[in-house]
């Protein structure tokens, strides 16, 4: 078993602050896999200020030296690919393909900000056009400072690629808290530092919990922006600590997307997409699709081949090839999702399938892949966020009502339309109130396009270009043009 007792500070692994050790759990077998020691304020005091010491050498880099350490990080990801994938199934209990796919997404992101790095050489003093005679104005970005970083546990590799990413292209230097349910894969990330030669200073990583390390962090008169990848209740409590001090915030949060079927779709090929956008990583995404609003002409049709997908569902070991879902993360969102469904049980919810239509596996913490029909739009799993494989449906009479019950929601992070004229999709599409929306497809997300969500979903976007400008302040020289 690890002990994971030290904290990465000034590219050295030192002795933490704190005293508190928390569990690591292998959530498939339940085995305690490693412990990790919960750093405390003190840590992140430490940690802060060795990234203000290295922020001046580290912003004066241009775009393209910084650009070579995230290749760098591309690479050293590449080589230990297999390696990450098995770690991360182990403990996270994404099935294979998954983690696979969740690491190729990571080692873009590193590639494709390197290329934004070198482009920001190229950004730097240009000139404003102005309608005045004998002044001129140039646009410089610089980075914002030090960033704190705060990531997830469903993703672990892929959102500290998100923000980590980015924040070093800019020039800022990091403090990086991956999710204490998931630390092993981002521990990679400080021994890449390290492999690649990153001035010390530049990226430290401490291990802990909200009390221990995300609110002393969040909160750090020392740290200048915080990107923050989670619930919103801690979201909001984050951004209050933000606010104190008027430091920059990033926020992606919760979701409870919806996926559209139109009348002129498919019902096979919708099921498909129904399928991908709900149950990959056991329903843990959050721009999971889960609800669905379909058209009364094709309804039946589709719960009859969803209903034979989620059959044909394997639930297993996630390190097994042929497994297509293993389970959640942890016991607590385990139980989290059960004390959705018996919510669900209360309200008299219509179950075309659920844990009655499946033996789970005998260890880990599964949920049985789940469907809801006729789900009234007042139930609170109609409209909360459940993160597991549940997927609420409810059948719609037009286009136009489609569209209303879908941007009636709180949140308005993603969404997915379906529909045999793409004309018409791209049209739906528009009038939805969603950051991202997939037309005709799986959730599709690439480095090139920008990521975060309207309404409660969060504030600021990642990825793409939008995701680079939010480590970048903007700077403009104006006076009178140089004879």
């Amino acid at each position: 078993m690890q002990q994971l007792d030290h904290q990465f500070i000034d590219n050295r692994w030192v002795p933490s602050a704190g005293q508190r050790r928390l569990p690591v759990t292998n959530p498939y077998s339940e085995e305690v896999i490693a412990e990790v020691t919960v750093g405390d304020p003190a840590d992140v005091d430490s940690a802060v200020a060795a990234a203000r010491r290295a922020l001046p050498a580290w912003r004066a880099r241009s775009g393209a030296e910084r650009a070579a350490y995230l290749e760098g990080f591309a690479e050293a990801l590449t080589r230990r690919r297999d390696e990450l994938i098995r770690l991360s199934s182990t403990n996270n209990g994404k099935v294979l393909a998954e983690a696979g796919i969740d690491l190729d997404d990571a080692i873009a992101c590193y590639r494709y900000y390197a290329h934004q790095a070198r482009e920001l050489d190229h950004r730097q003093g240009r000139l404003v056009e102005l309608e005045m005679d004998g002044v001129e104005a140039r646009c410089y970005h610089d980075p914002v400072g030090v960033a704190g970083l705060i990531t997830p546990w469903n993703f672990p590799l892929v959102t500290s690629a998100w923000k980590l990413a980015p924040a070093l292209a800019a020039g800022c230097t990091v403090v990086l808290k991956p999710s204490e349910v998931t630390p092993l894969p981002e521990r990679t990330l400080a021994e890449i530092a390290i492999e690649v030669d990153l001035p010390a200073g530049v990226l430290n990583l401490l291990y802990g919990d909200g009390e221990g390390v995300g609110a002393p962090l969040a909160s750090h008169p020392g740290v200048d922006k915080v990107s923050f990848t989670g619930s919103n209740r801690v979201g909001e409590a984050v951004m209050r600590a933000a606010a104190e001090r008027t430091a920059d915030v990033s926020l992606e949060l919760g979701g409870k997307s919806p996926i559209l079927v139109m009348e002129d779709a498919d019902p096979e090929q919708a099921a498909d997409w129904v399928m991908a956008g709900i149950y990959s990583n056991a329903g843990q995404i959050c721009s999971a699709t889960s609800r669905l609003l379909v058209h009364d002409a094709i309804a039946e049709p589709l719960y009859a081949a969803l209903a034979e997908r989620i059959d044909d569902l394997t639930l297993g070991d996630p390190l097994a090839e042929g497994t297509d879902m293993g389970p959640l993360t942890s016991a607590r969102q385990r139980d989290v999702v059960r004390a959705y469904l018996a919510i669900a049980e209360r309200e008299g919810l219509s179950a075309v399938r659920d844990s009655r239509h499946r033996r789970l596996p005998d260890s880990g913490f599964f949920v049985a892949p789940t469907l809801y029909r006729d789900v009234p739009t007042q139930s609170r799993l109609w409209r909360e966020e459940i993160f597991g494989p549940v997927l609420c449906a409810r059948s719609v009479a037009s286009e136009e009502e489609a569209i209303r019950q879908a941007n009636d929601s709180d949140f308005g992070l993603a969404a997915t339309v379906v529909s045999g004229d793409a004309e018409r999709a791209r049209r739906i599409g528009r009038a939805l109130q969603a950051g991202s929306v997939w037309i005709n497809g799986e959730q599709l997300v690439l480095p090139e396009t920008g990521w975060g969500g309207f309404k409660r979903s969060g504030i600021g976007r990642e990825l793409g270009p939008w995701g680079l400008s939010a480590y970048l302040a903007v700077k403009h020289l104006v006076g009178p043009v140089p004879s």
